[in-house]
């Protein structure tokens, strides 16, 4: 794997130099047409805060692999751009994306954060990213992630501990805390991650981004590293709902590839950056799930920000419902997700097709090789003890078909566009400490949407000048993407909570 940060020299454009802090697409392809970036300028840019701040600086540790072809495809889409001058830029126009590194991307490793799997020479692009290129992205860089998005904490033995940005004490949330510290850095402008339970939207919340996991069969997962097929999506992570919405309208689609994917081809929009609507909540009925709040003092940073964004939100019409329904994220966890009951069957699966260079073929060579990280070797050890556990697994799978009538039946009696609540009930955990009391199983048992969007921040301390990121999650219908987006731009627009960490400034 290549792994380099030095800084790429690169000719400036002929106005001020263009900051890749907080940049957007929108922001992006309008200096491209005014003539003052070009896809290499903004790709080069996007390698210096790499350089800066993720080995060095704040020592971040968020990227485990640059892609070695990075500048050279920023070239050859400035250099189609200039043959055609007139036409207008593709949707994703020279846009830097970071990807969770459990997705393959041709011509790059496909490790999941694992050292039995450093070798993993992808020949293919997954379904994602050879959408994503077809759009006109740049694939910028693979992230950390916890190893083989099996934890919460994003660390790994390839990739070490990725910090969190905003208090470098504590984690960045997980598994897919490296795409979201990095985008938090402004190291891309659009992130991909990968959501078997928490694993977007944690870490959307603990850096205070934008992170939706979407209603499964939306997008492909074909070229993922498995953790188990019923719950595992790809989805976006990025700094505004725009940003997402635009993502979105890129990858979603069938894949035959992936059969789940039929489900979904039906229910796509013509666009999803069309439901951006900055009066989106007028009239919106929202429930607000009471039982998804803490009741003591540790949870009171959290209730407090999430209370006031959530009288922001009611100010801009919406109605709030509260729901007392005893629906605890708890008893969920403890007895309706199925991933360990189907990690061995579906990573067993994947591995077996690697290139013969790769030294693990299923998850017992991945466990007599010993070298795995020693939060992942547990879950490696109960998946292969549940594997054959076919009646309990049956059960579960029937208590997430329960779980979906009794959600379905919910919104439908108090006539709800969506609920609200907390993602997680308490801050993100510091480092060397397991997440704790997130409520993304509602979504990931169900197999339903949700979006993460930035609440505010907890009171600044001694490790965190800013405070600690806060997130709030919408959960919706399945396929109801385009309700889910109106009111999270809506609220976004109204709260303005996104802040840029104080840790990664823009560059001289």
């Amino acid at each position: 794997m290549k792994n380099s940060y030095e800084p790429v020299p690169d000719k400036p454009g002929p106005h001020a130099p263009f900051s890749v802090v907080e940049t957007t697409v929108a922001a992006a392809h309008a200096a491209m047409r005014g003539g003052t970036l070009t896809a290499r300028q903004l790709t080069s840019a996007c390698l210096d805060h790499i350089a800066a701040y993720d080995r060095h600086g704040p020592a971040l540790r968020s990227i485990v692999q640059i892609a070695p072809q990075a500048l050279a495809e920023a070239a050859r889409i400035d250099a189609l751009a200039a043959q055609q001058p007139s036409q207008a830029l593709v949707p994703l126009h020279g846009i830097p994306v970071l990807v969770k590194d459990n997705i393959e991307c041709a011509g790059m490793a496909t490790t999941a954060g694992a050292e039995c799997l450093r070798d993993n020479l992808s020949a293919n692009d997954a379904f994602v990213i050879r959408k994503l290129r077809q759009a006109g992205a740049v694939v910028l860089a693979k992230t950390n992630l916890h190893e083989l998005a099996s934890g919460g904490e994003t660390v790994s033995t390839l990739g070490g501990q990725t910090l969190n940005p905003y208090d470098l004490s504590r984690t960045p949330g997980g598994s897919s805390g490296g795409t979201a510290a990095g985008i938090a850095a402004s190291f891309g402008v659009l992130g991909l991650g990968t959501d078997g339970i928490n694993s977007i939207r944690s870490p959307a919340s603990a850096n205070s981004l934008v992170g939706l996991r979407p209603t499964m069969g939306l997008i492909s997962r074909a070229g993922l590293v498995p953790c188990g097929l019923t719950q595992d999506t790809i989805g976006p992570i990025t700094r505004t709902v725009a940003d997402t919405a635009l993502l979105l309208d890129i990858i979603a689609g069938h894949d035959p590839a992936d059969p789940v994917t039929s489900a979904g081809a039906a229910h796509i929009p013509a666009s999803y950056a069309a439901s951006l609507d900055r009066d989106g909540l007028r009239g919106a009925r929202i429930g607000v799930l009471r039982h998804f709040f803490g009741g003591q003092d540790v949870h009171r940073p959290v209730n407090a920000v999430v209370q006031a964004a959530l009288a922001i939100i009611a100010a801009q019409g919406a109605e709030l419902i509260d729901i007392e329904d005893a629906i605890s994220p708890d008893e969920l966890l403890s007895s309706t997700l199925v991933h360990h009951y189907e990690m061995k069957r579906d990573l067993d699966a994947y591995l077996s097709q690697l290139a013969p260079g790769v030294p693990v073929r299923s998850i017992q060579d991945i466990i007599a090789a010993g070298n795995v990280h020693p939060s992942v070797a547990g879950t490696l050890a109960t998946a292969v003890a549940l594997s054959g556990q076919e009646g309990e697994y049956r059960e579960r799978m029937q208590r997430q078909a329960g779980l979906r009538h009794r959600l379905r039946d919910l919104m439908a009696r108090h006539r709800l566009d969506a609920l609200a609540f907390p993602h997680q009930r308490r801050l993100v955990a510091p480092v060397g400490e397991t997440q704790a009391e997130r409520n993304g199983v509602l979504a990931s048992a169900t197999g339903f949407p949700a979006i993460v969007i930035p609440a505010g921040f907890s009171a600044p301390d001694r490790t965190a000048p800013q405070g600690v990121p806060v997130g709030l999650e919408l959960f919706g219908l399945p396929f109801t993407e385009p309700v889910l987006i109106r009111l999270a731009f809506a609220a976004e627009q109204a709260l303005l909570a996104r802040r840029p960490p104080h840790s990664t400034p823009a560059l001289e």
